[in-house]
């Protein structure tokens, strides 16, 4: 079995204000975005561009995985966070840097969102490998019983603002 990618997107943005205007832009009323690290933002983001037209949105799915990759984890906001607790003479942590942070908040976010109640997510690579991410892709599929997966490569560390998303399904050979 393999499976055919039926919509997908790429997305690079060069700060996390660009990211909150593309969300604005959606029209979206969802008020945790603003809560969420720049990664589930990305993330958000991407999931709503692709997913605007599926069919039975919202309603509850036991058929539908959200696997998603990158290889920086959450070391953006850990790197935040290790700035605020550095120093014993300017120490002061910052809980709120924990707030709808990590990669699985980000893919939890979007199956909660979506009513999306199969497997949820999220694999850290040591670089993007979209062979392992096939790999990883095709066995979900066919171990499970999906209509469909959102699947995708979300980086955030640094400079990089990066997306890339699609909504993969079974093809039979």
């Amino acid at each position: 079995m393999s499976f055919i990618i039926k919509k997908h997107i790429s997305l690079n943005f060069n700060n996390s204000a660009e990211i909150a205007d593309m969300y604005r832009g959606l029209n979206v009323d969802y008020p945790k975005f603003f809560k969420m690290d720049n990664l589930s933002k990305m993330a958000f983001v991407a999931s709503e561009l692709l997913l605007k037209d599926t069919d039975n949105r919202f309603v509850l799915r036991d058929d539908v995985a959200v696997i998603f990759f990158n290889s920086s984890s959450s070391l953006e906001v850990d790197t935040e966070y290790q700035n605020t607790i550095k120093s014993s003479d300017n120490y002061f942590p910052s809980p709120s840097l924990f707030v709808y942070t990590l990669p699985n908040i980000c893919a939890g976010e979007i199956a909660i969102r979506n009513k999306f109640c199969g497997e949820t997510s999220f694999y850290v690579l040591e670089k993007f490998d979209l062979k392992r991410i096939f790999k990883i892709t095709n066995n979900t599929l066919i171990d499970n019983n999906l209509a469909f997966a959102l699947v995708g490569w979300v980086e955030n560390y640094r400079d990089t603002f990066e997306v890339k998303m699609a909504i993969v399904s079974k093809q039979n050979n």
